[in-house]
Formats: C-alpha cells, structure tokens, sequence
C-alpha cells in the first residue's frame, strides 16, 4: 500500500501567510495528473512548524476531496512531546486519512528506549496505520535500524520514511524488520539505490516539481529496470541537489512560483531564496525537461 512515489507537497501561501486554498487544490490536481501515488500533508517541506492544528485540518480535508480515494493521504503529526504527539495522533486519524507520518522528537535528543516507547505510545492512540520518519538532519536524533526493527512489529506502525541516504541502512531494516513493513525513501538523490536494495519507493522533495518524471523513474526501479531507472534520475540529479541549496522548502517553494503553480509566499522564519541561487535553480529545472 505505501509505494511508489509519494510527495511531500509544499503548502501554498498567500502573501499574508494564510493558507493559499485555490493552489492547494491546483497542486493536488497537478500531482494526481502525474502519477503520484501519495500526498504528506505539513511535512517539513510543507512547513510543519509554523501550520496550525486547523490548518492541517482543512488542508486534509480539502485534499481528501480533491483526491479521492486516486491517491494516499498521510498527515505529517508527529511533535517533540509525546503526550502532544499521542493527542494529535487521536485527533488527526479521526479524519479520512490513510496514515500518518511521525517523526522522531526534534531538540529532545531521546534514547533508543526512549523512541521505542514513544512511537509505540503513539501508534496505540491512532486509529490508521503510522509511519515513522527518521530525519536527523533536522531533528538531531537518529532512529538506528535496530529499534525500527523492534517497532516495526508494534500493531499500527507500517513503515518508515528513511532520510539517511545510505542503502546499506535501508538493506539492514529490510532485512531485519517485520516482513509486511515498507521502506520508504526520504531522500531524492539516493531514492533510486534505495529502491534497489528493498525500498518500497520514495517521500519525495523533487517531485513537487517533477512528478511525472520521479514516478516514472520509481516505476522502473521497481519492476527492476535498473537502465531506465537510472536514466530517468540523471536527468533529475541536479534538482535532488540544488533544491536544498537552501533550507527546504525555500528552494522548491520558488521553483514552484517560476512554474506559475503558487506563489512564493513562505511564513518566518523561512525567507525567499538569495538570488545568487535563482539561476542554479532555473537551470536545475531546465536540465529536468521542464519549462519555466
């Protein structure tokens, strides 16, 4: 159920800071249109930090709509409590989604014990399926593939978005979780080896601008067309890189408004992206095959 190519889809603003509905909308068209298999809601990329509880809510409500039952619907929930986490867990999986994706604590710094219990306090509270996100770049913990394989035998826990792009990692949960629970890549420029070695498919960055090519390319990895895999994602190579020129979502949030899909609005303390970097980008888009 959770494979091929998700997004981890930016949310649109206007120039106020209020949610931008109208984009919202456009952008879930734009990814169902392209073969996108699933949406995460207020994930990093969708500025989590500064997206209210009611906010979330519309915005999964609205998607719901808009999608159907075409794609999955996972709202990004975790926080660096888990009491706060537990209580958003029973809130959110109250509503017509698929999952939910919840990251290690941010700031906290837990042991290994300390994430066991606390996803599995979490994954207790939901009443739809959890998947795990291990992002140490942003949280400064990392969830070490021993204690996913002992959560990933908790009732509810489903998977896990692994953003450490290192295959080796992705071999050993493979091969040491339970046999029902799915690896989902979380990071663009190593998706493609991930996927060769087990990974279900990818929670992808890159395709909030190129989805059509990064589902392309996910579908061939998984049939284990390895050529055409790689010759799909060497023409995505330089957008898995250069969006993170700066702190995401900056860099794909401005792409985005180049493609004339949304504004460029972000909320503080997230800024435009520097105009040294606006060719970088622009060129990155180029190499993609996509006109801006």
């Amino acid at each position: 159920m959770y494979a091929g190519s998700l997004v981890a889809l930016v949310t649109p603003m206007q120039p106020d800071g209020s949610i931008d509905v109208e984009a919202w909308s456009r952008l879930l068209e734009f990814q169902l249109a392209n073969g996108t298999s699933g949406i995460v809601v207020a994930g990093s990329t969708g500025e989590s930090a500064t997206v209210t509880d009611g906010e979330l809510t519309e915005l999964l409500v609205r998607a719901r709509q808009v999608l159907g039952k075409r794609a999955l619907l996972i709202a990004n929930t975790g926080t660096s409590g888990t009491a706060s986490s537990v209580e958003r867990a029973r809130t959110f999986s109250a509503l017509d989604i698929d999952a939910l994706l919840v990251a290690t604590p941010s700031y906290v710094k837990p042991t290994q014990e300390g994430l066991f219990r606390h996803f599995s306090a979490v994954a207790a509270a939901s009443r739809v399926p959890v998947l795990l996100y291990n992002v140490p770049g942003r949280t400064a913990v990392d969830l070490l593939p021993a204690t996913v394989a002992r959560l990933s035998r908790v009732p509810r826990i489903a998977g896990i978005k692994e953003a450490v792009g290192d295959a080796a990692r992705v071999r050993e949960q493979i091969a040491t979780c339970a046999a029902d629970f799915k690896v989902l890549s979380g990071d663009d420029l190593t998706a493609r080896d991930a996927i060769g070695v087990g990974a279900a498919g990818v929670i992808s960055v890159t395709a909030n601008v190129a989805p059509r090519a990064m589902a392309d390319m996910v579908a061939a990895a998984l049939r284990g067309d390895r050529a055409g895999a790689t010759q799909i994602d060497q023409r995505l190579v330089a957008l898995h890189r250069n969006l993170f020129v700066e702190s995401n979502p900056i860099p794909v949030k401005w792409a985005l408004a180049r493609m004339g899909l949304i504004g460029g609005a972000l909320r503080l303390p997230l800024t435009e992206l520097s105009a040294e970097y606006h060719p970088l980008v622009t060129e990155s888009l180029f190499a993609a095959g996509l006109s801006v």
